[in-house]
């Protein structure tokens, strides 16, 4: 959770600032500085000094010429997730002795949201094993070779060594991942034998993948033609100690995944939910609170999402009705029919790949220059479309959002899985393209990283509901505003959110009601008419992410529900841009902080057109 905090920051630029005079040196080392901000700030940079990774990721570093980080991989011992929680328990401490008096509104609610993170992190410390930190979707066996190529830039020989560097690095890597896996293995915490088939297969096919066409030699290869005053001889020399260092360190490690997975299979079992595991019902119940940052039992969340999937059921089999489609034999039938249709599809080449690409992008910036009337704030950051690399797109999500960087080095990007080309439908390609970047994840989280004089924790807090709440909230708000006018498109929409009322049901199903991956895999395929390849990797996924699916709707809801509250308080005082200020403009919350933020939006604008009205009447001017 912190480290994702980190991961998106620019802590680094406020090192500068700690030698700019002697006061914030002593705001730098004092046990707990004057200013409350200093200590926030202070505290996440010196835990994200100790993550050469997370520096690389911030970029910062090298523009004042540091950049011997790069060269290095992060410790991922089991005793250092020992120390950061200690770690944090102190901060906690210190947090506590600054006085709410001495604090302003802004400092009081940043307080608020660093206790809410503090103390989850402090009750997850129970369940700090329960989870598979090697599976089909995540892990440093895809993650590695990802961060490798997105994240760590190569502008010179330099940089060139430090790759190098960690690719030698790396089998000490994955040797400390696998000693918190054999912690697992002795406390029962075994993966469902279906994810270590996966990730077999993936690891398997990484290592049979010739050198020179690994990801890893490719990335780096084009990386050192592109900085273009590298000399010819120089790019051999180090391509040619790439593939020694892929042959005797990459290799070796995965090989250490690998052995240990098919040793560890033959322990495996087919018990696919959370609750299998050692008190995980337990664990399921506070997975949940973290991901909605409410109080929904499993129950509540599944009875939810029953009601949101028969009535998005019904709205999508009446639009088909009118389009002449025929519905009597119920709703698998009718989406089958419609997804059956050529003309929904592209060309299943490298061709038509190439045209979904360049439609998402066509999508994104009609929409950008659409929104004034909707949108006060727009981030500064640019954003563009990309496809999820081959080697992992076969198990990889339908899309995702990866932030940009805070030096503008690297835009938004919005990933798109173009492996099964019948799982991208025209007709689902505004929705997918709104939720991801613009209005969506975009939006928000490069909003959030721009805030001005903003806590760093306001910028990154990991608020799942508020965050997927909101992308899922900007799908509707796309239809709204007229982007998704087609018959066709509105159904692709509804079928997104359904999609999402689907998981209410099919992540409680599976972690609390005790069903099957088969039964949630019938269940979702009925009740959406997804594409096969897509309903198998969605509950897989849900599977290894216990409570996380469940944030998406339950975000919305709220947001939709703090909106129509707004609208029936102020009447013609609401303005739409202003409600998406508010929401926006503090980062990411606790939905029911959230809710406190718009009550107080609707108290200030109320308040002002009582004033107003009642100076007009002591002014005589009449009334209303």
């Amino acid at each position: 959770m912190f480290k994702k905090l980190l991961k998106y920051s620019g802590l680094v630029l406020l090192i500068i600032l700690v030698s700019a005079s002697a006061f914030a040196a002593h705001e730098w080392f004092a046990k707990k500085p004057v200013m409350f901000r200093a200590f926030l700030d202070r505290t996440l940079i010196k835990i994200a000094f100790e993550s050469p990774e997370t520096l690389t990721s911030l970029g910062f570093l090298e523009s004042v010429g540091i950049n011997g980080h790069n060269a290095e991989l992060d410790d991922d011992r089991p005793e250092k997730a020992d120390e950061l929680f200690a770690q944090l328990e102190g901060i906690q401490r210190i947090l506590l002795t600054y006085d709410d008096a001495s604090l302003d509104e802004n400092e009081l609610l940043t307080k608020e949201i660093a206790l809410y993170l503090l103390s989850f992190s402090d009750d997850a410390k129970a369940f700090r094993y329960h989870n598979y930190p090697v599976n089909q979707l995540f892990g440093i066996q895809n993650g590695y070779p990802s961060f490798m190529e997105s994240q760590h830039q190569v502008n010179s020989i330099e940089d060139a060594e430090h790759y190098l560097s960690r690719l030698q690095k790396v089998k000490v890597k994955f040797e400390q991942n696998l000693q918190g896996l054999r912690i697992r293995e002795q406390k029962g915490i075994i993966p469902p034998r279906f994810v270590i088939e996966r990730v077999l297969t993936e690891m398997n096919g990484f290592v049979d993948t010739p050198i020179k066409e690994n990801i890893l030699y490719t990335s780096l290869q084009s990386k050192l033609a592109e900085v273009g005053d590298i000399p010819i001889q120089e790019q051999a020399r180090i391509l040619l100690a790439a593939q020694e260092r892929i042959r005797d360190y990459v290799h070796p490690a995965y090989a250490l995944f690998i052995d240990y997975f098919s040793e560890l299979e033959a322990k495996a079992g087919t018990d696919d939910g959370i609750w299998h595991l050692p008190d995980g019902e337990s664990a399921y119940r506070l997975s949940l609170k973290f991901f909605t940052t409410t109080d929904y039992t499993p129950d509540e969340i599944h009875t939810m999402g029953l009601s949101e999937v028969a009535r998005l059921q019904s709205e999508i089999l009446a639009i088909l009705e009118s389009e002449g489609y025929g519905v009597d034999d119920g709703f698998f039938a009718a989406i089958e029919t419609m997804a059956a249709d050529p003309k929904f599809y592209y060309e299943d080449s490298d061709e038509g790949r190439e045209q979904i690409l360049l439609d998402y992008q066509k999508i994104l910036d009609e929409i950008n220059m659409g929104l004034d009337d909707a949108f006060r704030i727009r981030p500064q950051a640019g954003m563009e479309v990309v496809r999820i690399p081959k080697f992992k797109e076969k198990t990889a999500p339908g899309a995702y959002y990866q932030q940009p960087a805070l030096d503008g080095s690297r835009p938004g990007r919005f990933f798109a899985n173009l492996y099964d080309i019948k799982a991208t439908p025209k007709y689902s390609m505004r929705t997918l393209a709104y939720h991801e970047a613009i209005p969506g994840h975009h939006f928000q989280v490069a909003v959030a990283m721009e805030l001005e004089n903003m806590p760093f924790i306001r910028k990154m807090a990991p608020f799942t509901a508020y965050s997927e709440g909101w992308a899922l909230y900007s799908e509707q708000v796309a239809w709204e505003l007229g982007f998704q006018d087609d018959p066709f498109d509105n159904i692709g929409r509804l079928q997104a959110e359904l999609f999402r009322g689907v998981r209410l049901v099919v992540d409680t199903g599976i972690h609390h009601k005790r069903w099957t991956r088969e039964e949630a895999i019938e269940y979702m395929k009925l009740n959406t008419g997804m594409a096969d390849s897509d309903v198998v990797s969605e509950i897989e996924r849900y599977i290894v992410m216990p409570g996380q699916a469940t944030s998406y709707k339950v975000g919305m809801m709220k947001i939709l529900s703090l909106r129509e509250k707004a609208k029936l308080a102020l009447g013609d005082k609401f303005n739409l841009r202003d409600f998406h200020d508010v929401v926006l403009k503090n980062g990411a919350v606790p939905l029911d902080i959230l809710e406190r933020l718009v009550d107080r939006y609707i108290y200030t604008q109320a308040t002002s057109k009582f004033s107003f009205q009642s100076s007009r009447r002591i002014a005589g001017q009449g009334s209303d």
